[in-house]
């Protein structure tokens, strides 16, 4: 099978991209000449075996009512099992359109309106949105950022359990923005004081996948039996394989009960029909697309060893923060004493980016920017060469 030239620029205006053609709507930006770096998918194609399933199945011509057939389930469950040494039951999977859908329903099936729900910031926007807009209190636990990168501030959380008594914690790992992959021993040592304190865990592991060379993804499931009642694994071959407008999301729920209250949420909500391309997709990603993920992985490696390396040279002002996964760069640019505003004009009107801006993950994220490094090489020449025309005042 031919390899993927991950170098490859393809052109992706007048498709409907989000990233590239709607700038102006989301960041009310008028500039045409900005690279954008800020929304979180990737500029390659997807792999070529997902892309003839697809034509296979348009070929086919008809697209009635759909639903998951033993093929996806299988699909889903072997790639668990040897990327990640993670066995699944087929019973706990529950599956909808996205991830942050799937989160809103949870929220309102397992909190009470007023209720607080911890986040750990900086967070992922979408967290706080459908946390407030669903009536309930975004309650922090921010990270502690340190040498090592960011850690769990566990007493902070403890307190937080102890005084406010949320139902209910969500997790994102691999981390989005920070690209953390929290270990066992961490997520143990969270588990147990989410058990001591009745709190459920939802655990958005949509980046599963995309670690870096020698890490290793835990997730919940990895953990003791004994918290399964506990705890919702949210997963996706979106993120993976470049699948983000063919989406179906499985939450993966151990408990009868929580697992049988959510279905019977979807389907009050109309959410019991499947997209039949993006079960194609899943299914050909997770049975074919191995070894273009490995390929995938070792490019983004190689990209932000390259971008990390740059950067220290160009804008030495500029630091890159450890991560062990995704394709995020986070960036701490409090060296330039910018406030947020005044920072991102100067990285629209002279680095020529743009950027998700550090504020829009929250108070943890003022003074920093979020990159997108899963592109071809070239773009993260020219955001280098942006970020260089920057300069701390003296």
């Amino acid at each position: 099978m031919k390899q993927t030239d991950f170098n490859q620029i393809i052109n992706r205006h007048h498709t409907g991209s989000v990233k590239w053609d709607f700038i102006d709507r989301y960041l009310q930006l008028d500039e045409t000449d900005l690279l954008p770096m800020w929304v979180s998918d990737f500029d390659f194609q997807c792999p070529l075996e997902v892309r003839q399933a697809l034509h296979h199945r348009v070929e086919h011509g008809i697209f009635g009512y759909s639903e998951r057939d033993n093929q996806y389930y299988q699909a889903v469950m072997d790639w668990f099992s040897k990327r990640h040494q993670l066995p699944l039951q087929r019973e706990w999977f529950t599956s909808i359109e996205g991830v942050v859908p799937g989160l809103a329903i949870l929220i309102q099936l397992l909190s009470q309106p007023g209720d607080p729900i911890v986040i750990q910031g900086p967070y992922y926007g979408s967290f706080a949105k459908i946390v407030t807009l669903n009536g309930r209190e975004v309650l922090e636990n921010p990270l502690a950022l340190g040498p090592q990168g960011y850690q769990f501030d566990f007493d902070h959380l403890e307190a937080c359990f102890e005084q406010r008594k949320p139902p209910l914690l969500l997790l994102c790992n691999p981390h989005n923005p920070t690209g953390r992959c929290w270990t066992r021993d961490e997520l143990t040592q969270l588990m147990t004081l989410c058990s001591r304190y009745g709190v459920t865990v939802i655990s958005d592991e949509i980046w599963a996948d995309l670690l870096l060379p020698g890490e290793t993804f835990t997730s919940v499931l990895h953990l003791d039996e004994s918290w399964q009642d506990h705890v919702i694994s949210a997963t996706s071959a979106s993120k993976s394989f470049g699948l983000s407008s063919l989406r179906i999301s499985n939450f993966l729920i151990p408990n009868d009960q929580t697992r049988n209250a959510f279905v019977e949420r979807l389907n009050a909500h109309g959410l019991d029909v499947f997209n039949a391309l993006s079960m194609t997709a899943a299914t050909a990603a997770y049975q074919q697309g191995e070894t273009w993920l490995d390929a995938l992985q070792q490019y983004l490696a190689n990209n932000r060893r390259w971008f990390e390396q740059a950067l220290a040279y160009a804008a030495p002002w500029c630091k890159m923060t450890r991560a062990e996964g995704t394709y995020l760069a986070w960036l701490d640019c409090r060296a330039l004493g910018l406030d947020d505003n005044a920072l991102q004009q100067a990285l629209i009107h002279q680095s020529k980016i743009a950027a998700s801006m550090g504020v829009s993950f929250g108070e943890q994220g003022k003074g920093f920017i979020r990159l997108n490094l899963g592109c071809p090489r070239q773009y993260l020449e020219s955001a280098i060469a942006g970020l260089a025309r920057l300069k701390p005042s003296l």
